[in-house]
């Protein structure tokens, strides 16, 4: 006859097998695959040429490990961003006027932009709530000047893990809630302020018919020509 102290010890074993199989991810019951995160959005330096152009908000539409990031200037200057960890590819749409321009980029070409934004990530013990979610404190800095230091926050209760794996966060493991990101030159410091169950479709991460596809140079000629 088998123990109960046998069968507890067996229950504890299988339950550690499970959770390191899931990757230690703590799933909640507010945790979500898919829906809607509300940022605000602040220009980090505000004497930027196009810091008068940046927008005070963002939408993010998130299923499993995709994004789309929306943000707007008084409805004038649009800016999309899909990006695709699956792919490895990160997309940006720009409406300006009679402007629809696409710009897609692969891995090589992120890395390529991202050598002057590397960053040092130190996870740390400490933890806070952004827009209702639990959240774990990371420490970053710059590579090339790590004096220029801020602070990131993610949770594992929303997306997948993988949702950063292309980008200056990929080590980090979850959803970012609050960020910093570098764009064509603006960055911009990104902090959650609502989330919603939402029902997200597949349309939302393709690029409209519509839009003309440029290469990096084109796209960023037109912020320049926007600057002048």
């Amino acid at each position: 006859m088998i123990s109960t102290k046998r069968i507890l010890l067996f229950s504890s074993l299988v339950s550690l097998w499970i959770a390191s199989s899931c990757g230690g991810s703590k799933k909640t019951e507010n945790s979500l695959s898919e829906g809607v995160i509300e940022y605000n959005a602040e220009v980090v330096d505000h004497s930027h040429p196009m810091a008068g152009l940046a927008p005070g908000s963002a939408t993010v539409k998130f299923k499993d490990n995709k994004l789309q990031v929306e943000m707007s200037t008084m409805g004038i200057f649009n800016t999309i961003f899909i990006s695709d960890p699956t792919k490895k590819t990160l997309t940006q749409m720009v409406k300006f006027m009679d402007i629809k321009n696409a710009c897609i980029q692969t891995e090589a070409d992120m890395l390529e932009e991202n050598k002057n934004y590397e960053l040092k990530l130190e996870e740390t013990k400490e933890t806070k709530k952004i827009a209702g979610y639990n959240c774990k404190k990371v420490k970053a800095s710059f590579v090339a000047d790590p004096t220029n230091a801020f602070d990131v926050y993610y949770t594992d209760e929303l997306g997948l893990d993988s949702i950063n794996n292309i980008g200056p966060y990929k080590q980090i493991k979850g959803m970012l809630m609050q960020y910093r990101l570098k764009k064509l030159g603006l960055e911009m410091c990104f902090i959650a302020t609502c989330v919603k169950k939402e029902e997200i479709k597949d349309e939302v991460f393709e690029v409209p018919a519509f839009y003309k596809i440029v290469t990096r140079t084109e796209m960023e000629k037109l912020f320049e020509d926007i600057q002048k």
